[in-house]
């Protein structure tokens, strides 16, 4: 290990085995492995695999580490025991990477990984940045070891297979079943020829998924590289606040002729919405609300609300409104709650048990107004209503809001500093409880005998 002024530097094979501590000392286990990303446009160190038993392995992660030196590991002490297992993208490093082929991309050969290096920076997050190679000769029977050097992770090919390097039906084949926002995550931190061509293979309600979840360059990116009728396509079964959100960010002739490849309906929703301030209630809110009858029953209510298409906040909620009950609808009544119709038999009509008080706001109302009035009355959702005509437009979601309210950068911003707080805080508490820390044995115990009920293998799960 090396040390400067800047950043902190550490050969990942001479951690394996390392002892790892607690912050009063006692061991946790020891090093088994250290867990990066290479597929990211700067490859990155999330996590140790810590060995607390010779059959039990846990991920810690990185930014629970106070400090790593080649002779002792410390951490915060708060440790999860779930089994540890790679999720798709993760590399580990000492399993994977030791003493696998690479070439040098200068063409001057082929060469052998014997050690990958970590540099903490500033902000604190560990960078993948160096290679520690020795060359292969060619032998009169098999390749030997010849000269070796250190240099930095760009003269390497080879490391990324299972990420950047894999073809891309081979790379969502490792995504699985993620959910949108996790998917989208992955996406992100992909180079972004590889995002594009990723996202270009997705099925057409997939990728509208994952669109709703990225940030606008990203989502520019990508629908700049699509066919326009593959985008109009997308376009048309993605939320018409999402896409109308996506159509604004566009070059204005291509979001013209997007507007006119989509379906009439759909078209007609996106330019509604784009006629309204983004930071207004009519810039934020969704045109397909659930929207029902007084004369329907709580059976239809529980119907439309199942919709797989309906956003969680959405479905706590219907409005019930006079015909048409496609937006802008006939005069807006009142909402039915969810909690309320599960309280009432399938045949309640819904003019039964409708909530008069709930008003609903205009589209001109700003997103400070917005967020008061969810907040003050516990509200997943509102409204919004036509201030001449009583019809209902559409209604603003507390998620939409809160997306509105976050930076742009939220879903990729750096956790380090929010867990660090997390972790602060509970130390503190467990000092003002007296806590002396938890006994990792004893914890290990139960959490397998937890995972011998759950299981017959005694997995207690996936992930990390």
């Amino acid at each position: 290990m090396s040390t400067n002024q800047e950043t902190q530097r550490v050969f990942i094979g001479k951690l394996g085995g390392t002892t790892v501590f607690d912050p009063i000392g006692d061991p946790v286990g020891k090093v088994y492995d250290v867990v990066v990303l290479l597929h990211r446009r700067t490859p990155l160190a999330i996590g140790l695999v810590v060995e607390v038993t010779r059959t039990h392995r846990v991920f810690v992660p990185i930014t629970r580490v106070t400090s790593m030196k080649p002779d002792a590991v410390i951490t915060t002490g708060l440790v999860n025991l779930r089994r540890f297992q790679a999720r798709p993208l993760e590399t580990c490093v000492i399993s994977e990477l030791l003493d696998r082929e690479v070439n040098f991309a200068d063409g001057s050969g082929r060469g052998q990984v014997m050690d990958i290096a970590i540099e903490q920076q500033r902000d604190g997050t560990w960078l993948v940045t160096r290679v520690h190679v020795a060359r292969l000769v060619r032998g009169a029977f098999r390749d030997r070891l010849g000269e070796s050097l250190t240099v930095d992770l760009a003269a390497i090919q080879g490391l990324g297979v299972r990420g950047t390097d894999q073809a891309a039906d081979t790379l969502l084949a490792n995504l699985g079943e993620m959910k949108p926002p996790d998917m989208a995550e992955a996406l992100h931190d992909l180079p972004e020829t590889r995002m594009v061509e990723v996202a270009a293979q997705l099925p057409d309600g997939r990728l509208a998924d994952v669109l709703e979840e990225l940030e606008e360059h990203d989502q520019v990116k990508i629908v700049s590289s699509l066919e326009p009728e593959r985008v109009a396509d997308v376009l048309d079964v993605m939320q018409p606040d999402d896409a109308a959100d996506l159509v604004a960010e566009l070059p204005r002739k291509l979001a013209a002729d997007l507007l006119e490849l989509m379906e009439p309906e759909e078209a007609k929703d996106v330019r509604r919405l784009l006629a309204y301030d983004e930071e207004t209630a009519g810039g934020l809110m969704t045109t397909e609300p659930v929207v029902l009858a007084p004369d329907d029953s709580v059976a239809t209510m529980l119907a439309h609300v199942q919709r797989r298409d309906i956003p969680p906040a959405l479905a706590a909620m219907a409005m019930i409104c006079r015909p048409p009950l496609e937006t802008p609808t006939g005069k807006f009544i009142g909402v039915v709650h969810l909690q309320r119709a599960l309280r009432e038999p399938p045949n309640t009509q819904l003019g039964n048990i409708i909530d008069t008080d709930l008003e609903g706001v205009t589209p001109d109302k700003t997103v400070d107004y917005l967020t008061r009035t969810l907040a003050t009355y516990n509200l997943t959702v509102l409204p919004v209503v036509g201030p001449n005509t009583g019809s209902l437009l559409g209604a603003v979601s507390v998620d939409d809001v809160l997306d509105h309210l976050l930076p742009e950068d939220w879903r990729w911003d750096d956790r380090a500093a929010v867990e660090a707080a997390a972790v602060a805080e509970a130390e503190a508490a467990a000092e003002a409880d007296g806590a002396n820390g938890e006994d990792v044995a004893a914890l290990l115990a139960s959490d397998d005998a937890e995972g011998a009920n759950a299981s017959p293998s005694g997995e207690t799960g996936g992930g990390h």
